[in-house]
């Protein structure tokens, strides 16, 4: 890989929260151009921490954060970054919060310098790509939790990112809500980190899937998913292991 086409590189970072054992410990991470990232490991093993290193919500006590070739340090920096990189949360109700879909959907564009009508035009548009149209003048808070985190996606998406940092995208949506989130991320031409405990789901939209774990990420144990026929009384079936 180029230099050129390095995202996000960061070395060395520690994070605890106050009366805590490490959240981050000393960990490396290297996103480049294309890359498709899965990230697997039990609750609390700091994957959503070193999301919000990289958004400059949270401070690491130690290490070096560069991102697009920048050192990263100050607010400034990060406002910068938060312009390029969209980060979906985990819980969407800490994603939504203007009275209608359209309203949130639109409110990353106008902080971007576009228009009223720039920012609706978008805000529809993304609503559409997603299979949300009609959804413009639904009250948030009424909607479903799978519908919030796709509102939330689209929130993400209308800002034009190159880059999508994804806490875990499929928590609250049924199979066919996660196969149309599935084809969507297919069909984007971004890169991205993508967290979760669905490894079928990772296998599908990533070129690699790594485990976290005590603060660091484990790259010499890439996860792969394979399939073996095995016979049994019932017959034969086809099943994953990890």
């Amino acid at each position: 890989m180029e230099k050129n086409d390095l995202i996000i590189h960061l070395t060395d970072i520690c994070f605890s929260y106050p009366g805590s054992p490490p959240a981050l410990d000393n960990l490396d991470l290297k996103l480049y151009k294309g890359d498709r990232i899965g990230l697997m490991g039990p609750n609390g093993s700091g994957k959503t921490s070193l999301f919000h290193i990289i958004m400059g919500l949270l401070k690491p006590s130690a290490g070096t954060i560069e991102i697009f070739n920048h050192p990263t340090v100050k607010e400034k920096d990060f406002r910068k970054v938060r312009e390029k990189i969209g980060l979906l949360f985990q819980d969407a109700d800490d994603q939504l919060f203007s009275p209608t879909v359209v309203e949130d959907v639109a409110f990353g564009p106008l902080n971007l310098g576009k228009s009223q009508d720039e920012a609706m035009d978008i805000a529809r548009n993304t609503l559409n790509f997603l299979g949300l149209a009609g959804f413009e003048d639904r009250i948030t808070y009424k909607l479903s939790g799978g519908e919030k985190k796709l509102v939330s996606l689209a929130t993400v998406l209308a800002m034009e990112p190159e880059v999508l940092l994804l806490d875990e995208p499929t928590g609250g949506l049924d199979d066919r809500t996660k196969a149309a989130l599935k084809d969507v991320l297919s069909n984007l031409d971004l890169s991205y980190i993508l967290i979760s405990h669905e490894i079928d789901f990772l296998a599908d939209i990533t070129n690699a899937i790594y485990t976290m774990e005590d603060g660091k990420i484990l790259f010499d144990q890439e996860l792969h998913v394979h399939q073996h026929v095995h016979a049994h009384p019932h017959g034969t079936y086809t099943h994953e292991h990890k």
